[in-house]
């Protein structure tokens, strides 16, 4: 997740001078759309992991049909990640496809806009496919119409890219150097497992074969041929950026014609086991059911393909110390990444240089000297700090300059603890769990001190003439991006678990609503309404501080903080109050879930705006430095949001059902 936000922001705010999205390389777009589906993607899995947890520790009855709960819930929460994943696994493979295939056909992609389309068409429909894996589950006919419909619609921004493939390759002039090898690999693989895709989305086709090795021959030509394919093509691509040294041309077309037929030896014949009803995650089989000899060839190319790894492996290995020495661009490449020396200072680029093309280093060969040279941007070394341009979403406009954090031993100490949670759940041993999660979060604490106009971020905030200001000395910065893109993956996970509320309302098949329900409705009125005049007052602070006038921030930011451990309080009173009988009921469970996370973030924001008091006091927020209040107040915002829908899902929506 943390990998996903990050993504997302680097690539909107920390493009090179002049990169407008329409100019942006193609793989760019796709790990910008992968990155997106992670965000929205993995917090229903996320969710799911937590109420199985809670359930398997503390014997909250989310799944347990007897109590209320329902299992379908599970599948529900896991297919809404898991069908998503199988495109997070196959875009950034495409996008390879799309940045080495112009290279080695030495002409730019057929159709980039109609491909950027593409993408962005298959991250959104993704979403609406989870169900086709719960075709066999018990699902209404109107909804198996639906979900199949969609699984097969899916096929058409997938089919784009691979006919923009295609025209790309009947236009060039094809090179086939061995990436060039697995290119056309993954083109015949692919397109094998899409076309059985299309079978398996069919709702009577796919009662037959469910749970059979015709999956399995399916789940193996999409995921190897649209991950493990493109995968090994970009690794012989940019291994000389690891070594400085050129792959052997004999051992890497052993390696991809072994592995080659190896692989469709293996999983070809499966299509017809799986018709055969040979069942999947079944270890073993009786005799004589037709199985046996496609098994024997189905073995005997799977070690095909062990030779064909071994034989990749190999001529990685031999080629750090016997490759030859690769010169600058070696494949006459188009994109930036080859204009450092190979392999690549740690600095990488000693200038940044301006793009006005989709293909920069075509346009202009002799890039990588007059970058070597420092004829471009941000030359200058001696203040202290590491930085590269922020700049417009859209545009590519340089808007300020993003000081990056420097060493720091906060983010290792943090990994250790969460280490420690992650295995102390592992097993069982909740009450160190529990103290690990509290001493990350402060280590996390700790580390974000050192951020904005502290000393340690920025020892020297001055810019050149022609620069324009560091991101904390303006109100934009990847701070700002990284908090609006994790409230969105955490919107999405609240957004789940009132999913799971309503859904078990409306369809679990032995749904409890206790006789005696305590929730204080009025107080936890009072709090949103506290929440709310807290949100109001949180806004007032950056608007005054956008026309310059930071007279009172102290102060207001204490008040603001007050209100805070109000809201807080009384919530939690709400929550204590209540006497939800959590282990006897899914409806208490999960409104105690909903109070607990709303808790949760009422506390990480009056924690957050009590430091932002602390900061303002030593210097480091103010009229000079107004960037951290902004990102503060997104948070606000959210909880706002959270705590008011939360009311109307626990009060007024059981008011109305049981009314109606």
């Amino acid at each position: 997740m943390s990998a996903g936000v990050e993504l997302v922001v680097s690539i909107l705010r920390t493009r090179t001078n002049g990169m407008a999205l329409h100019k942006m390389p193609l793989y760019a777009w796709y790990i910008l759309v992968m990155a997106l589906m992670i965000v929205f993607g993995f917090p229903p899995l996320i969710l799911g992991s937590i109420l199985l947890e809670l359930e398997r520790a503390a014997g909250l009855p989310f799944f347990d049909t007897a109590k209320g709960g329902d299992p379908v819930l599970w599948q529900h929460l896991f297919w809404l990640f898991g069908h998503p994943e199988v495109y997070i696994i196959f875009l950034p493979g495409a996008g390879i496809v799309s940045t080495l295939l112009p290279v080695f056909c030495q002409r730019p992609l057929v159709g980039y806009r109609w491909v950027v389309l593409g993408v962005l068409t298959t991250g959104f429909l993704s979403f609406g496919l989870w169900v086709h894996h719960m075709f066999t589950v018990g699902i209404p006919a109107l909804a198996l119409g639906f979900f199949s419909a969609a699984s097969m619609l899916v096929a058409i921004p997938t089919g784009v890219q691979i006919f923009a493939w295609i025209a790309t390759l009947w236009l060039g002039k094809p090179v086939y150097h061995v990436p060039m090898l697995w290119l056309v690999g993954f083109l015949i693989v692919f397109v094998c497992g899409g076309l059985t895709g299309v079978m398996v989305a069919l709702v009577p086709f796919d009662w037959q074969v469910h749970d059979t090795h015709f999956v399995v021959a399916h789940m193996h030509y999409v995921l190897v041929g649209g991950m493990f394919f493109p995968l090994m093509a970009g690794l012989y691509y940019w291994l000389p950026h690891f070594s400085g040294r050129m792959p052997s041309v004999r051992l890497g077309r052993w390696g991809f014609w072994l592995v080659f037929i190896g692989f469709n030896t293996t999983f070809l014949i499966m299509h017809w086991t799986g018709l055969l009803g040979m069942p999947r995650r079944v270890y073993t089989y009786d005799t004589g059911l037709g199985w046996d000899i496609p098994n024997l060839v189905s073995s005997i190319g799977s070690f095909i393909m062990a030779i064909g790894i071994g034989t990749i492996l190999l001529d990685i290995v031999l080629h750090f110390r016997f490759g030859q020495p690769a010169k600058t661009n070696p494949w006459n490449a188009d994109t930036l990444e080859w204009a450092t020396s190979l392999p690549p200072s740690p600095y990488n680029f000693v200038s940044l240089p301006d793009v006005t093309d989709r293909h920069p280093l075509w346009k202009d060969p002799g890039l990588p000297h007059s970058i070597a040279r420092g004829e471009h941007a941000l030359t200058t070394i001696d203040h202290g700090r590491r930085e590269t341009w922020g700049s417009d979403p859209l545009s590519g406009k340089v808007r300020e300059v993003i000081h990056l954090p420097g060493n720091s031993w906060w983010p290792f100490v943090a990994s250790v603890f969460l280490a420690v949670l992650c295995l102390s759940l592992l097993n069982k041993a909740y009450w160190l769990a529990l103290a690990a999660t509290i001493a990350a979060l402060i280590v996390l604490f700790r580390w974000s001190w050192e951020n904005g106009a502290h000393p340690a971020a920025a020892p020297d905030a001055r810019t050149q003439p022609d620069e324009p200001p560091l991101h904390s000395r303006t109100f934009d910065g990847p701070g700002l991006w990284g908090m609006g893109v994790t409230l969105l993956a955490n919107g999405t996970l609240y957004l789940s678990l009132l999913f799971g509320w309503f859904y078990l309302w409306t369809v679990s098949p032995d749904w409890q609503v206790p006789q005696q329900f305590d929730l204080n409705s009025w107080l936890m009125l009072a709090s949103a309404i506290l929440l709310t005049i807290g949100t109001l007052w949180m806004r007032v602070i950056p608007a005054r501080l956008r026309r310059g006038n930071s007279s009172g921030l102290l102060g207001n930011l204490g008040l603001v903080s007050i209100v805070a451990i109000a809201q807080f309080g009384t919530l939690l009173w709400v929550l204590l109050s209540a006497n939800l009988n959590i282990t006897e009921t899914a409806h208490d469970a999960v409104v105690f879930v909903i109070l607990a996370y709303s808790l949760i973030h009422c506390a990480l924001a009056a924690i957050c705006t009590l430091l932002q008091v602390l900061r303002v006091h030593y210097g480091y927020v103010g009229e000079k430095a107004p960037y951290e209040p902004v990102v503060v107040e997104q948070l606000w915002y959210y909880n706002l949001g959270v705590l008011w829908s939360a009311y109307a899902s626990i009060v007024l929506f059981p008011s109305a059902w049981g009314g109606a």
